[in-house]
Protein backbone atom coordinates (compact mmCIF):
# COMPACT_ATOMS: atom_id res chain seq x y z
CA UNK A 1 0.00 0.00 0.00
CA UNK A 2 3.06 2.48 0.66
CA UNK A 3 3.50 3.23 -3.25
CA UNK A 4 -0.64 3.50 -3.65
CA UNK A 5 -0.13 6.22 -0.84
CA UNK A 6 3.01 7.58 -2.42
CA UNK A 7 0.91 8.22 -6.03
CA UNK A 8 -2.24 9.82 -4.25
CA UNK A 9 -0.16 12.23 -2.61
CA UNK A 10 2.28 12.81 -5.80
CA UNK A 11 -0.89 13.03 -7.45
CA UNK A 12 -2.58 15.97 -5.19
CA UNK A 13 0.90 17.84 -5.36
CA UNK A 14 0.87 17.52 -8.91
CA UNK A 15 -2.88 18.74 -8.95
CA UNK A 16 -2.37 22.02 -7.14
CA UNK A 17 0.90 23.08 -8.80
CA UNK A 18 0.08 26.07 -11.39
CA UNK A 19 3.11 26.35 -13.92
CA UNK A 20 1.24 28.71 -16.71
CA UNK A 21 1.49 32.44 -15.83
CA UNK A 22 -1.72 33.19 -17.49
CA UNK A 23 -5.59 31.64 -17.15
CA UNK A 24 -4.80 27.50 -17.58
CA UNK A 25 -7.71 27.79 -19.88
CA UNK A 26 -6.76 29.79 -22.29
CA UNK A 27 -4.06 28.88 -24.08
CA UNK A 28 -0.30 28.42 -24.01
CA UNK A 29 1.36 30.97 -22.05
CA UNK A 30 2.97 33.83 -23.49
CA UNK A 31 1.68 37.75 -24.12
CA UNK A 32 -1.00 38.85 -26.43
CA UNK A 33 0.39 37.70 -29.72
CA UNK A 34 3.19 36.63 -31.01
CA UNK A 35 5.30 36.38 -34.44
CA UNK A 36 6.43 32.70 -33.18
CA UNK A 37 2.61 31.81 -33.50
CA UNK A 38 1.77 32.24 -30.46
CA UNK A 39 -2.04 33.40 -29.94
CA UNK A 40 -3.24 34.71 -26.72
CA UNK A 41 -6.21 32.93 -26.03
CA UNK A 42 -8.29 29.96 -27.64
CA UNK A 43 -6.46 27.73 -29.93
CA UNK A 44 -2.92 28.23 -30.18
CA UNK A 45 -1.32 28.56 -33.76
CA UNK A 46 0.58 26.54 -35.22
CA UNK A 47 4.37 27.16 -36.95
CA UNK A 48 5.41 26.43 -40.00
CA UNK A 49 7.42 23.01 -39.43
CA UNK A 50 10.35 24.18 -41.43
CA UNK A 51 10.39 27.60 -39.45
CA UNK A 52 14.14 28.35 -38.76
CA UNK A 53 14.66 27.84 -34.64
CA UNK A 54 18.42 28.78 -34.75
CA UNK A 55 19.74 29.12 -31.12
CA UNK A 56 16.22 27.48 -30.06
CA UNK A 57 16.91 24.46 -27.50
CA UNK A 58 13.84 22.23 -26.51
CA UNK A 59 14.05 19.23 -24.01
CA UNK A 60 11.72 15.80 -24.44
CA UNK A 61 11.52 13.22 -21.60
CA UNK A 62 11.30 9.97 -22.45
CA UNK A 63 11.02 6.39 -20.69
CA UNK A 64 13.48 3.86 -20.70
CA UNK A 65 11.63 1.76 -23.58
CA UNK A 66 10.76 4.85 -25.50
CA UNK A 67 14.05 6.66 -25.48
CA UNK A 68 15.39 5.93 -29.18
CA UNK A 69 11.91 6.51 -30.66
CA UNK A 70 12.26 10.28 -31.32
CA UNK A 71 15.87 9.82 -32.63
CA UNK A 72 15.59 10.32 -36.58
CA UNK A 73 12.87 12.63 -36.07
CA UNK A 74 14.36 14.87 -33.75
CA UNK A 75 17.57 14.20 -36.13
CA UNK A 76 15.77 15.80 -38.94
CA UNK A 77 13.64 18.36 -37.16
CA UNK A 78 17.46 19.53 -35.72
CA UNK A 79 18.77 19.71 -39.53
CA UNK A 80 15.71 21.32 -41.24
CA UNK A 81 14.96 24.13 -38.41
CA UNK A 82 18.44 24.63 -36.42
CA UNK A 83 17.05 24.06 -33.26
CA UNK A 84 18.54 21.92 -30.87
CA UNK A 85 16.74 19.17 -29.18
CA UNK A 86 17.88 16.80 -26.21
CA UNK A 87 15.89 13.42 -25.17
CA UNK A 88 16.30 13.27 -21.54
CA UNK A 89 15.47 9.74 -20.04
CA UNK A 90 13.24 9.68 -17.04
CA UNK A 91 14.14 5.65 -15.03
CA UNK A 92 11.20 3.80 -14.32
CA UNK A 93 8.59 3.95 -12.92
CA UNK A 94 8.16 6.55 -15.52
CA UNK A 95 4.89 8.40 -14.47
CA UNK A 96 5.83 8.90 -11.14
CA UNK A 97 8.65 10.25 -11.63
CA UNK A 98 7.21 12.53 -14.12
CA UNK A 99 4.68 13.49 -11.70
CA UNK A 100 7.11 14.11 -9.14
CA UNK A 101 9.31 16.03 -11.16
CA UNK A 102 6.09 18.24 -12.14
CA UNK A 103 5.07 18.49 -9.07
CA UNK A 104 8.17 20.68 -8.31
CA UNK A 105 7.96 22.81 -11.32
CA UNK A 106 10.86 20.92 -13.20
CA UNK A 107 9.12 20.48 -16.67
CA UNK A 108 10.33 19.68 -20.08
CA UNK A 109 8.84 20.94 -23.06
CA UNK A 110 7.74 17.88 -24.33
CA UNK A 111 7.29 14.71 -23.05
CA UNK A 112 6.16 10.33 -24.03
CA UNK A 113 2.84 10.55 -21.93
CA UNK A 114 -0.78 8.36 -21.75
CA UNK A 115 -2.81 9.81 -23.29
CA UNK A 116 -5.72 8.55 -21.41
CA UNK A 117 -8.16 10.26 -19.91
CA UNK A 118 -6.82 9.51 -16.13
CA UNK A 119 -3.37 9.92 -17.01
CA UNK A 120 -3.89 13.62 -18.60
CA UNK A 121 -5.67 14.05 -15.09
CA UNK A 122 -3.41 12.70 -12.97
CA UNK A 123 -0.90 15.43 -14.69
CA UNK A 124 -3.24 18.10 -14.76
CA UNK A 125 -3.97 18.43 -18.19
CA UNK A 126 -5.55 21.67 -17.37
CA UNK A 127 -2.99 23.92 -15.87
CA UNK A 128 0.33 21.96 -17.14
CA UNK A 129 -0.27 21.32 -20.59
CA UNK A 130 -0.84 22.87 -23.85
CA UNK A 131 -3.88 22.47 -25.38
CA UNK A 132 -3.10 20.77 -28.82
CA UNK A 133 -6.72 22.01 -30.56
CA UNK A 134 -6.42 23.00 -34.33
CA UNK A 135 -3.33 20.71 -34.52
CA UNK A 136 -3.16 20.67 -38.74
CA UNK A 137 -2.92 16.77 -38.94
CA UNK A 138 -5.74 15.76 -37.24
CA UNK A 139 -7.85 15.55 -40.14
CA UNK A 140 -5.07 13.30 -42.04
CA UNK A 141 -5.67 10.66 -38.77
CA UNK A 142 -7.50 7.56 -39.60
CA UNK A 143 -11.18 8.28 -38.79
CA UNK A 144 -11.15 6.22 -35.97
CA UNK A 145 -7.89 7.30 -34.35
CA UNK A 146 -8.72 11.33 -34.31
CA UNK A 147 -10.71 11.35 -31.34
CA UNK A 148 -10.22 7.87 -29.66
CA UNK A 149 -8.02 9.76 -26.83
CA UNK A 150 -5.52 12.22 -25.98
CA UNK A 151 -8.72 14.48 -24.96
CA UNK A 152 -9.95 16.13 -21.57
CA UNK A 153 -12.88 17.85 -21.10
CA UNK A 154 -13.12 18.06 -24.79
CA UNK A 155 -10.16 19.84 -24.94
CA UNK A 156 -7.19 17.74 -27.14
CA UNK A 157 -3.67 17.60 -24.83
CA UNK A 158 -2.21 14.72 -26.19
CA UNK A 159 -0.48 13.88 -29.78
CA UNK A 160 -1.07 10.45 -30.96
CA UNK A 161 2.34 8.86 -33.03
CA UNK A 162 2.06 5.37 -33.18
CA UNK A 163 -1.07 2.97 -32.85
CA UNK A 164 -2.84 2.19 -29.76
CA UNK A 165 -1.84 -0.51 -27.51
CA UNK A 166 -4.62 -3.13 -27.62
CA UNK A 167 -5.47 -5.71 -25.15
CA UNK A 168 -5.75 -9.15 -26.85
CA UNK A 169 -4.31 -12.26 -27.58
CA UNK A 170 -0.92 -13.25 -28.97
CA UNK A 171 -0.55 -16.89 -30.27
CA UNK A 172 1.58 -19.31 -31.29
CA UNK A 173 0.73 -20.60 -34.62
CA UNK A 174 2.79 -23.62 -35.28
CA UNK A 175 1.52 -24.70 -31.58
CA UNK A 176 -2.17 -23.86 -32.68
CA UNK A 177 -1.73 -26.14 -36.10
CA UNK A 178 0.02 -29.15 -34.44
CA UNK A 179 -2.60 -29.50 -32.41
CA UNK A 180 -5.41 -28.78 -34.68
CA UNK A 181 -6.68 -25.84 -33.59
CA UNK A 182 -7.17 -24.14 -37.09
CA UNK A 183 -8.64 -20.83 -36.50
CA UNK A 184 -8.49 -18.32 -33.16
CA UNK A 185 -10.89 -18.59 -30.90
CA UNK A 186 -14.14 -16.56 -31.44
CA UNK A 187 -14.89 -15.45 -27.80
CA UNK A 188 -13.18 -16.12 -24.33
CA UNK A 189 -15.20 -18.98 -23.42
CA UNK A 190 -14.00 -20.18 -26.54
CA UNK A 191 -10.28 -19.53 -25.93
CA UNK A 192 -10.98 -21.44 -22.56
CA UNK A 193 -11.74 -24.70 -24.31
CA UNK A 194 -8.89 -24.13 -26.62
CA UNK A 195 -6.40 -23.89 -23.96
CA UNK A 196 -8.45 -27.23 -22.37
CA UNK A 197 -7.99 -28.78 -24.92
CA UNK A 198 -4.22 -27.72 -25.64
CA UNK A 199 -3.48 -28.61 -22.03
CA UNK A 200 -5.17 -32.04 -22.33
CA UNK A 201 -2.43 -32.57 -25.32
CA UNK A 202 0.27 -31.58 -22.42
CA UNK A 203 0.85 -28.02 -24.23
CA UNK A 204 0.95 -24.75 -21.40
CA UNK A 205 -1.89 -22.91 -23.01
CA UNK A 206 -1.13 -19.36 -21.17
CA UNK A 207 2.01 -17.63 -19.87
CA UNK A 208 1.83 -15.31 -17.04
CA UNK A 209 4.46 -13.09 -16.18
CA UNK A 210 3.62 -12.64 -12.19
CA UNK A 211 7.07 -11.44 -10.87
CA UNK A 212 6.73 -8.52 -13.53
CA UNK A 213 3.13 -8.23 -12.30
CA UNK A 214 1.58 -5.32 -14.77
CA UNK A 215 0.57 -7.65 -17.19
CA UNK A 216 -1.95 -9.47 -14.47
CA UNK A 217 -4.51 -6.90 -15.40
CA UNK A 218 -5.46 -7.59 -18.98
CA UNK A 219 -7.02 -10.60 -18.02
CA UNK A 220 -9.34 -8.84 -15.88
CA UNK A 221 -10.06 -6.37 -18.43
CA UNK A 222 -10.01 -8.48 -21.52
CA UNK A 223 -12.76 -9.65 -19.85
CA UNK A 224 -14.61 -6.40 -19.20
CA UNK A 225 -14.89 -5.54 -22.49
CA UNK A 226 -18.13 -6.11 -23.11
CA UNK A 227 -19.69 -4.18 -19.94
CA UNK A 228 -17.01 -1.27 -20.86
CA UNK A 229 -19.13 -0.81 -24.09
CA UNK A 230 -22.23 -1.18 -22.18
CA UNK A 231 -21.45 1.87 -19.76
CA UNK A 232 -19.64 0.59 -16.85
CA UNK A 233 -16.52 3.28 -16.37
CA UNK A 234 -19.10 5.65 -16.86
CA UNK A 235 -21.04 4.20 -14.17
CA UNK A 236 -17.52 3.58 -11.75
CA UNK A 237 -16.82 7.59 -12.53
CA UNK A 238 -20.31 8.14 -11.05
CA UNK A 239 -19.97 6.10 -7.77
CA UNK A 240 -23.22 3.89 -9.33
CA UNK A 241 -20.97 0.76 -9.71
CA UNK A 242 -18.09 -0.14 -7.99
CA UNK A 243 -14.29 -2.75 -8.46
CA UNK A 244 -16.62 -4.83 -5.97
CA UNK A 245 -19.45 -5.22 -8.63
CA UNK A 246 -20.18 -8.68 -10.24
CA UNK A 247 -18.81 -7.86 -13.45
CA UNK A 248 -15.33 -7.22 -11.75
CA UNK A 249 -15.54 -9.45 -9.05
CA UNK A 250 -16.63 -12.16 -11.86
CA UNK A 251 -13.69 -11.37 -13.94
CA UNK A 252 -10.81 -11.46 -11.38
CA UNK A 253 -12.52 -14.97 -9.82
CA UNK A 254 -12.57 -16.50 -13.65
CA UNK A 255 -8.70 -15.17 -13.63
CA UNK A 256 -7.58 -17.25 -10.70
CA UNK A 257 -9.95 -20.20 -11.28
CA UNK A 258 -7.93 -20.59 -14.77
CA UNK A 259 -4.81 -20.25 -12.61
CA UNK A 260 -6.21 -22.84 -10.17
CA UNK A 261 -7.31 -25.50 -13.34
CA UNK A 262 -3.75 -25.18 -13.92
CA UNK A 263 -3.81 -23.64 -17.28
CA UNK A 264 -1.01 -21.61 -16.75
CA UNK A 265 2.72 -21.84 -16.77
CA UNK A 266 4.05 -23.43 -13.22
CA UNK A 267 6.29 -21.01 -12.35
CA UNK A 268 3.78 -17.88 -12.94
CA UNK A 269 4.53 -16.08 -9.89
CA UNK A 270 8.18 -15.73 -10.66
CA UNK A 271 7.90 -15.47 -14.61
CA UNK A 272 9.07 -12.53 -16.18
CA UNK A 273 8.04 -10.26 -18.93
CA UNK A 274 11.55 -11.75 -20.54
CA UNK A 275 10.37 -15.22 -20.17
CA UNK A 276 7.07 -14.37 -21.46
CA UNK A 277 8.38 -13.32 -25.14
CA UNK A 278 10.96 -16.45 -24.93
CA UNK A 279 8.55 -19.07 -24.21
CA UNK A 280 5.82 -17.98 -26.84
CA UNK A 281 8.57 -17.90 -29.25
CA UNK A 282 10.10 -21.05 -28.58
CA UNK A 283 6.40 -22.69 -28.54
CA UNK A 284 6.60 -23.61 -24.70
CA UNK A 285 3.33 -22.27 -24.56
CA UNK A 286 0.49 -21.44 -26.79
CA UNK A 287 -1.40 -18.46 -26.23
CA UNK A 288 -0.54 -14.63 -23.87
CA UNK A 289 -2.80 -11.89 -23.23
CA UNK A 290 -0.44 -8.83 -24.02
CA UNK A 291 -0.06 -5.33 -25.61
CA UNK A 292 2.16 -3.64 -28.37
CA UNK A 293 5.07 -3.51 -26.37
CA UNK A 294 4.99 -7.23 -25.96
CA UNK A 295 5.31 -7.41 -29.67
CA UNK A 296 7.69 -4.88 -29.51
CA UNK A 297 10.07 -7.20 -27.62
CA UNK A 298 9.53 -10.07 -30.03
CA UNK A 299 10.53 -7.90 -32.37
CA UNK A 300 14.04 -7.33 -30.66
CA UNK A 301 13.94 -11.45 -30.94
CA UNK A 302 13.28 -12.49 -34.31
CA UNK A 303 12.71 -10.90 -37.72
CA UNK A 304 9.96 -9.96 -39.56
CA UNK A 305 9.77 -13.36 -41.60
CA UNK A 306 10.25 -15.29 -38.50
CA UNK A 307 7.05 -13.25 -36.46
CA UNK A 308 4.73 -14.24 -39.27
CA UNK A 309 5.20 -17.58 -39.53
CA UNK A 310 5.24 -18.13 -35.69
CA UNK A 311 3.30 -15.69 -33.78
CA UNK A 312 -0.69 -14.15 -34.48
CA UNK A 313 -2.55 -11.94 -32.22
CA UNK A 314 -6.49 -12.12 -32.00
CA UNK A 315 -8.38 -9.44 -29.89
CA UNK A 316 -10.91 -11.32 -27.12
CA UNK A 317 -14.26 -10.28 -25.03
CA UNK A 318 -16.55 -12.28 -23.86
CA UNK A 319 -19.10 -11.81 -26.41
CA UNK A 320 -16.94 -12.19 -29.55
CA UNK A 321 -13.13 -10.90 -30.99
CA UNK A 322 -13.05 -7.39 -29.63
CA UNK A 323 -9.97 -5.75 -28.67
CA UNK A 324 -9.57 -3.48 -25.67
CA UNK A 325 -7.66 -0.02 -26.29
CA UNK A 326 -5.00 0.94 -23.93
CA UNK A 327 -2.69 3.84 -24.70
CA UNK A 328 0.22 3.66 -23.73
CA UNK A 329 3.19 6.23 -22.93
CA UNK A 330 5.12 5.47 -26.15
CA UNK A 331 1.86 5.97 -28.45
CA UNK A 332 1.58 9.94 -27.71
CA UNK A 333 3.32 13.45 -26.53
CA UNK A 334 2.21 15.89 -24.66
CA UNK A 335 3.68 19.59 -24.81
CA UNK A 336 4.32 21.69 -21.30
CA UNK A 337 3.74 25.28 -20.48
CA UNK A 338 6.85 25.95 -19.27
CA UNK A 339 6.12 29.89 -18.91
CA UNK A 340 8.61 30.29 -22.32
CA UNK A 341 6.72 31.46 -25.42
CA UNK A 342 8.95 30.91 -28.00
CA UNK A 343 10.09 27.49 -26.91
CA UNK A 344 5.98 26.46 -25.99
CA UNK A 345 5.77 27.06 -30.19
CA UNK A 346 8.64 25.57 -30.74
CA UNK A 347 7.36 22.32 -29.04
CA UNK A 348 3.87 22.24 -30.95
CA UNK A 349 6.42 23.19 -34.55
CA UNK A 350 8.12 19.89 -33.26
CA UNK A 351 4.81 17.86 -33.32
CA UNK A 352 3.70 19.54 -36.38
CA UNK A 353 7.24 18.50 -37.91
CA UNK A 354 6.80 14.85 -36.34
CA UNK A 355 3.30 14.22 -37.93
CA UNK A 356 3.80 16.03 -40.71
CA UNK A 357 7.01 15.73 -43.10
CA UNK A 358 8.33 14.06 -40.54
CA UNK A 359 6.24 10.91 -40.56
CA UNK A 360 7.12 8.90 -43.43
CA UNK A 361 10.48 8.60 -42.43
CA UNK A 362 9.37 8.46 -38.55
CA UNK A 363 7.38 5.32 -39.38
CA UNK A 364 9.84 3.94 -42.10
CA UNK A 365 12.72 4.14 -39.18
CA UNK A 366 10.18 2.59 -36.33
CA UNK A 367 8.67 0.09 -39.00
CA UNK A 368 5.55 1.00 -37.48
CA UNK A 369 2.18 1.14 -38.59
CA UNK A 370 0.61 4.05 -40.03
CA UNK A 371 -1.77 6.18 -38.45
CA UNK A 372 -2.73 8.91 -41.48
CA UNK A 373 -4.60 7.94 -44.61
CA UNK A 374 -1.53 9.94 -46.67
CA UNK A 375 1.13 8.12 -45.38
CA UNK A 376 1.32 3.82 -46.58
CA UNK A 377 2.74 2.18 -43.26
CA UNK A 378 6.26 1.04 -44.75
CA UNK A 379 7.15 -2.79 -46.14
CA UNK A 380 7.87 -5.19 -43.34
CA UNK A 381 5.69 -4.30 -40.97
CA UNK A 382 4.68 -7.79 -38.98
CA UNK A 383 1.42 -8.90 -39.87
CA UNK A 384 0.48 -9.65 -36.07
CA UNK A 385 1.08 -5.28 -35.88
CA UNK A 386 -1.06 -4.85 -39.28
CA UNK A 387 -4.04 -7.00 -37.33
CA UNK A 388 -3.67 -5.34 -34.06
CA UNK A 389 -4.03 -2.27 -35.73
CA UNK A 390 -6.97 -3.11 -37.31
CA UNK A 391 -8.72 -4.25 -34.30
CA UNK A 392 -8.86 -0.59 -32.90
CA UNK A 393 -11.92 -0.19 -35.61
CA UNK A 394 -14.41 -1.69 -32.95
CA UNK A 395 -12.13 -1.53 -30.05
CA UNK A 396 -13.44 -0.46 -26.46
CA UNK A 397 -12.06 1.20 -23.89
CA UNK A 398 -10.02 0.15 -21.21
CA UNK A 399 -10.09 1.31 -17.62
CA UNK A 400 -7.31 3.41 -18.03
CA UNK A 401 -8.60 4.89 -21.20
CA UNK A 402 -12.53 5.39 -19.57
CA UNK A 403 -12.24 5.68 -15.53
CA UNK A 404 -11.65 8.73 -14.51
CA UNK A 405 -8.55 7.57 -12.24
CA UNK A 406 -5.86 4.42 -12.74
CA UNK A 407 -5.68 2.11 -9.53
CA UNK A 408 -3.23 -0.65 -8.76
CA UNK A 409 -5.25 -3.19 -9.88
CA UNK A 410 -2.31 -5.28 -11.34
CA UNK A 411 -0.81 -5.15 -8.42
CA UNK A 412 -3.49 -6.50 -6.21
CA UNK A 413 -3.53 -9.29 -8.99
CA UNK A 414 0.11 -9.72 -8.90
CA UNK A 415 -0.77 -10.75 -5.14
CA UNK A 416 -3.52 -12.66 -5.66
CA UNK A 417 -1.31 -15.33 -8.00
CA UNK A 418 1.51 -15.14 -5.36
CA UNK A 419 -1.82 -16.38 -2.75
CA UNK A 420 -1.63 -12.97 0.01
CA UNK A 421 -4.75 -11.54 -1.22
CA UNK A 422 -8.44 -13.51 -2.68
CA UNK A 423 -10.27 -12.25 -5.56
CA UNK A 424 -12.45 -9.86 -3.25
CA UNK A 425 -9.92 -8.71 -1.23
CA UNK A 426 -8.10 -7.40 -4.70
CA UNK A 427 -11.57 -5.53 -5.44
CA UNK A 428 -11.77 -4.12 -2.39
CA UNK A 429 -8.77 -2.67 -1.98
CA UNK A 430 -8.53 -1.65 -5.90
CA UNK A 431 -12.02 0.19 -4.93
CA UNK A 432 -10.29 2.32 -1.93
CA UNK A 433 -7.40 3.60 -4.51
CA UNK A 434 -9.74 4.15 -7.24
CA UNK A 435 -11.58 6.52 -4.56
CA UNK A 436 -8.57 7.78 -3.16
CA UNK A 437 -7.07 8.76 -6.33
CA UNK A 438 -10.39 10.60 -7.97
CA UNK A 439 -10.90 12.73 -4.35
CA UNK A 440 -6.89 13.55 -5.01
CA UNK A 441 -7.67 14.78 -8.41
CA UNK A 442 -10.64 16.98 -7.24
CA UNK A 443 -13.69 14.47 -8.61
CA UNK A 444 -14.52 12.44 -6.01
CA UNK A 445 -17.25 13.41 -3.35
Amino acid sequence: MRRSLTFVAALAAVTLTATACSDPASGPSGGESGGDGETAGGDAAWPDPATALDGVELTIWAAQNSTTVPERVVAAFEEETGASVEVVTIPDPYEQGIQTRVATGDLPDLAFWQPTASMLTAINARTNLQPLDGAPWIEELQPELRDMTGILDDTRYAALITSPAVEGVYYNKQVFAANAVTAPPADFAGMVDVARQLDAAGVTPFFEMGADRWATQWWVQVQLADAAADGFWDRVNAGEETFESPVVLDAITTYQGLVDEGLFNDDLVTATFEDQGDALLAGEAAMVVQVNSFFGQLQAKADTATLDETIGFFPISPSGNVGTFIPDQSNALVAFRTGDAEREAAARQLLAYWMGPGYEGFVEGQQTVSLKTDVPSPDGVPQALLDVHASLADAVGSMQALAVANPDLYLNLADMLAGTMTPEQVAAATQDQFEQLAQAAGLGG
